[in-house]
């Protein structure tokens, strides 16, 4: 056989292989309407971020909602399934029930997390299954906040979506209408923000967005109040491709917008309010004992830098995903 006819076999093979490829991907899942779970953004790390967030994720579920139990398809748990098989039968019946119940579900089973093609870069989708993924994500950030401890390298922010729906204006008008009323219907109301990010999406233009919210919250209760520097709520709306997801968070600002790199650094340390009461010219008097001027400017710088370094993390982000549409 001459080489000319190898190199054209070799090359044959080679797309018949990419072909096989391309069909075994073509129907991996994928963020949905419907679905709910956690937006997980990273920064040009998908394949660690995934891994760390699974660790993350499943430290804390155990501790919150206690270990996981595995459900099949039919919704019955591997718990179930074990006080059975501790039940004295023969044998045989145990094996054909064994047999019989992994025959009419599948044999698949539904993990608590998984893994979906979020459809932007830098961001990955985790799916729940029969948990609260923002009381998870809130109980998260509260431990890091309060510990200072940093448990990932790659993961940025992490956004809970306890709602989803399509992302038309008219669509997400309609659904948070009936999503936001345990939160701002009378008689409940609060003060509040929206925070809106679209990602490869380009028919949603934030500030009519916001702005249609806005009003859709002030008629569910006119005491509902815009704070933007320190809210009780705030509206989460994060839109990709053609879906909305959505989810009403509490203390965003203090956890540093859900990011994870951020909540772990150390606070500004805050004038002793009793001191200042007993006396007001205290911390001026302070100021000029120790220098105080030059304490405070280097605090301002450090929070300068930190909001740099965050912005310049989100702009990967963003230029990331700008590089994948």
């Amino acid at each position: 056989m001459s080489a000319v006819q190898n190199e054209s076999r070799k090359r044959s093979k080679k797309r018949y292989v990419s072909g096989q490829q391309g069909k075994r991907w073509k129907g991996s899942r994928e963020l949905e309407v419907g679905m709910l779970g956690i937006l997980i953004t990273c920064n040009m790390n998908e394949r660690k971020c995934t891994a760390e967030a699974f660790n993350l994720l499943n430290e804390y579920a155990d501790k919150l909602f206690g270990p996981e139990k595995l459900q099949d398809s039919k919704g019955s748990s591997s718990s179930e399934e074990e006080e059975e098989e501790g039940e004295e039968e023969d044998v045989d019946v145990a094996l054909k029930k064994e047999v019989a119940q992994l025959q009419s579900s599948g044999g698949k089973r539904e993990r608590r997390f998984q893994a979906l093609d979020s459809g932007a870069n830098n961001v990955i989708f985790i799916r729940t299954q029969n948990l609260e993924p923002d009381k998870l994500v809130h109980h998260i950030l509260s431990d890091l906040h309060t510990t200072k401890k940093k448990k990932s390298r790659v993961i940025l922010r992490m956004l809970p979506v306890t709602g989803t729906c399509k992302a038309f204006q008219e669509d997400m008008l309609k659904y948070l209408t009936t999503f936001l009323e345990p939160w701002f219907k009378t008689p409940n109301s609060a003060t509040y923000q929206i925070a809106f990010k679209a990602r490869n999406s380009s028919h949603n233009k934030r500030e009519e967005i916001i702005k249609s919210i806005a009003g859709l919250v002030g008629k569910l209760n006119p005491k509902n109040k815009v704070d933007l520097t320190n809210p009780e709520l705030t509206i989460i709306v994060e839109v990709i491709k053609a879906v909305c997801c959505v989810s009403v968070a509490k203390d965003y600002t203090l956890y540093r917008k859900y990011n994870v790199q951020e909540v772990v650094k150390e606070d500004a340390p805050k004038p002793d309010a009793a001191k200042m009461k007993t006396n007001p010219n205290a911390a001026e008097q302070e100021d000029e004992h120790n220098g105080g001027e030059a304490e405070k400017k280097e605090e301002e710088k450090k929070v300068a830098e930190d909001d740099k370094t965050e912005a310049q993390n989100e702009e990967k982000v963003d230029k990331g995903e700008d590089d994948g549409e």
